[in-house]
């Protein structure tokens, strides 16, 4: 089997393990399956959950697009006249309770290919990662020591690397802090001497399995927590950078408006309820400004 057919079989599969595991955790609604054609080429399924008990709005999609490469996409990767393939998983969840972390996780496959349909370059990219309103740091050691575990089963080098490359990937320039805590995040993925193409499907899917195990725990910890109307107000600000982040900085974002992606698909990463208050300072020595002092830099929190 190619490595495309492989993987885009693994990803309908994850999609559909990660999205009956939540909807069992919300208990009160599912989601909204959608199917969509790209009219270049290929399509998706989209599956979206909103105004749950414990999910305010998240979305589990999958894609598989191909066909002429874009323009901008070729001016992008320096290359001329290249058709393309790419298929993927992306998911985010924005849970109701504040002291629920929101997760974001991605984890794709790429090719692009001469005129005669020859592959001329392929890779694997991916990652998962927290985003808290209120620090627990248990949760976010947690969170960390499953990630680090799926890829020492690999190579002891990939959980500092791309731990190290999520928290640079993942900051808001313009703020000076990070979106979150981090997680991995890697990008071309490609066969060398040191590692096939097979063996980077195996190291990806192992992130891709262990992400349930990363987050369930967490959700399941905080989702009953009592919060007050402060805690939320917090959490839409917060929501507020996620949201900046997204739009300004996120290649994934990027790549889908620009190769005439599905907006509704590209853009369920936003949540429904966010907050702009000028120049909002949290109180000093707050759970708040607890949370702004760590995004500050890069914590090693294994």
């Amino acid at each position: 089997m190619q490595t495309k057919d492989k993987f885009y079989s693994y990803i309908q599969k994850l999609q559909n393990q990660i999205t009956a595991k939540l909807e069992k955790i919300d208990g009160k609604v599912q989601f909204h399956e959608d199917l969509w054609n790209r009219e270049e080429g290929g399509g998706g399924r989209t599956r979206v959950i909103e105004n749950g008990k414990v999910f305010e709005k998240g979305g589990v999609n999958i894609s598989a697009v191909h066909g002429a490469l874009p323009a901008s996409m070729q001016n992008y990767f320096k290359v001329k006249d290249c058709d393309f393939f790419a298929c993927g998983l992306s998911l985010v969840i924005h849970p109701k309770n504040p002291m629920v972390p929101t997760v974001h996780a991605n984890w794709r496959y790429f090719e692009m290919y001469d005129k005669s349909g020859k592959i001329v370059d392929q890779w694997f990219g991916g990652g998962q990662d927290l985003t808290p309103y209120y620090l627990f740091e248990e949760d976010a050691k947690h969170f960390h020591q499953v990630s680090k575990k799926a890829c020492d089963a690999h190579d002891s080098s990939f959980y500092p690397n791309y731990k190290k490359r999520c928290d640079e990937y993942f900051w808001n320039s313009h703020r000076n802090e990070a979106r979150g805590i981090g997680g991995l995040f890697f990008d071309y993925l490609k066969a060398s001497e040191e590692k096939s193409i097979e063996q980077w499907y195996n190291f990806v899917t192992e992130v891709g399995d262990s992400f349930l195990e990363a987050y369930v725990p967490i959700v399941e910890k905080r989702k009953d927590l009592a919060f007050e109307d402060h805690h939320r107000t917090w959490q839409e600000i917060r929501r507020g950078r996620y949201v900046e982040f997204n739009l300004v900085h996120d290649k994934g974002t990027l790549f889908g408006l620009k190769t005439n992606g599905r907006i509704e698909s590209i853009l369920m990463s936003l949540p429904p309820h966010v907050q702009w208050q000028y120049n909002h300072q949290p109180e000093p020595n707050s759970e708040e400004e607890k949370l702004i002092n760590v995004l500050k830099k890069p914590i090693d929190w294994l």
